[in-house]
């Protein structure tokens, strides 16, 4: 017998560890990958998301989304943002090297940040802008063999609103880049919504602004 422990209130919704058939249905695996979506619920959404204390959480979406932003505001325990990275290395350097010069450092330190989040054991949220494939088949690896599941949280924003994000935080993409990153995360969406997911990842909650605008938490339980 294998049932979803997932449950969904004003307050917040637990995730089920792995795939399984919604609580109210008959026993037996769920024939698909677990999707939850929250869009479209006019700011009636959960306030929280739990996760399992072996899980790992990828957030993924366009460039000015509000991955970062969303991250800061909900994440108490570790998260892993290659922003963060890059702004304690712009502190120092900024002011007198191009970006390119130290973007190899900044891309060293964030992994070796992300490796030692995940050797913690602790669940973990990443940052994830949907272009390094091999970085969710690592992550994938890595809940395997801690015996949980990697969750993707997708942000699903307009082309607008993303690029309304990049103004207001100041640094945006370039046009090409911008491109590249809608097709692919458009393919990433319309492949979501079938229940098709990544490989590795286990399960999936699909979120639009208002929805990443009333969620107060991201944490791990159990």
């Amino acid at each position: 017998m294998n049932r979803t422990t997932a449950y969904a209130t004003t307050s917040g919704i637990a995730l089920p560890k792995q795939p399984a058939a919604p609580a109210g249905d008959a026993c037996g695996p769920f024939p698909r990958a677990v999707v939850r979506d929250l869009r479209e619920r006019a700011g009636r959404s959960p306030h929280g998301l739990s996760f399992g204390p072996d899980d790992i959480v990828v957030v993924t979406g366009l460039p000015g989304s509000g991955k970062s932003t969303l991250m800061r505001r909900t994440v108490p325990g570790i998260r892993i943002d290659s922003q963060d990275t890059r702004d304690r290395f712009d502190a120092r350097l900024a002011r007198f090297l191009p970006y390119g010069l130290y973007r190899p450092l900044v891309r060293l330190a964030h992994y070796a940040g992300l490796r030692r989040a995940l050797r913690s054991g602790e669940g973990v949220v990443v940052h994830d802008c949907g272009t390094q494939a091999w970085v969710r088949g690592w992550l994938a690896r890595e809940a395997r063999r801690r015996g949980g599941t990697l969750h993707l949280l997708l942000l699903d924003v307009t082309a607008d609103e993303a690029r309304d994000g990049q103004r207001e935080r100041g640094r945006g993409v370039s046009r090409y880049a911008f491109a590249r990153h809608r097709g692919a995360m458009n393919r990433l969406l319309r492949a979501v919504e079938k229940g098709t997911l990544p490989q590795g990842c286990g399960a999936a909650v699909l979120v639009d602004r208002a929805a990443a605008d009333v969620l107060k938490r991201i944490d791990f339980v159990g």
